[in-house]
């Protein structure tokens, strides 16, 4: 695929590709290709062979597991700029280890796992920042387990929507839903009554306001404040 302005800024600015060069970039993007899904169609299933990494440019990508019993447990909501998949591109034979699906329309670019493994193996200086990037990624992922696992279901609310925020903002901020309270409250591990009322709870002490799919926090350092 060719690369518009638009998406050559998002990957310069992105920690997987930001360590390339122009010419390790066109190569790159000589093999993806741009992928588009409707509302609830599937990209791929657990244990499908994977040759594929993603970006998603648009909407939003469930990431989630099915229980013996066949419950579903979301692992990931993804945003638009956010990377999936990248676990693939170091395992000897590569297969999903989770299903994804779009939770609404999603505009995607597929990134082929062994043209990307080749720019790697052929430089080690862009190795090694791509290394670094991901280490410190795997971190904040552990951190994120952590809080699911351990805090209670306010905290992992509360926690959730400081993720949408970003982290230099202060004072009175907006944030957009990105998809239905439902898929939410299954990613942070409450039932959709827990999060309807954390919500209610939030907006009774003044620390968010509540209008469809936006929801204002009304001081993001006092909401901050509120997880210590």
């Amino acid at each position: 695929m060719q690369a518009d302005s638009a998406l050559a800024r998002e990957l310069r600015h992105h920690y997987l590709f930001c360590a390339l060069t122009e010419a390790q970039q066109a190569r790159l993007l000589a093999t993806a290709a741009a992928r588009r899904l409707a509302a609830g169609e599937p990209l791929f299933s657990h244990g499908d062979a994977a040759g594929q990494f993603f970006l998603l440019r648009s909407g939003c990508v469930k990431l989630y597991r099915l229980s013996p019993e066949g419950d579903e447990k979301v692992m990931r909501l993804i945003r638009p700029a956010q990377t999936f998949a990248e676990s693939i591109l170091f395992m000897d034979a590569p297969r999903y280890p989770v299903s994804g699906e779009a939770v609404e329309a999603a505009e995607l670019v597929a990134f082929d796992r062994e043209t990307f493994l080749g720019i790697l193996q052929e430089s080690f200086a862009t190795c090694r920042a791509v290394m670094a990037q991901m280490t410190r990624r795997i971190q904040a992922h552990w951190d994120e387990i952590e809080t699911l696992a351990l805090q209670n279901s306010r905290y992992r609310v509360v926690h959730y929507l400081l993720g949408l925020v970003p982290s230099d903002a202060g004072g009175r901020f907006t944030v957009t839903l990105p998809t239905r309270k439902v898929v939410i409250a299954a990613h942070v591990a409450v039932t959709p009554e827990t999060l309807s009322r954390t919500l209610r709870s939030l907006t009774d002490e003044g620390l968010i306001e509540v209008a469809g799919d936006e929801v204002t926090v009304t001081d993001v350092d006092r909401l901050r404040r509120h997880m210590h």
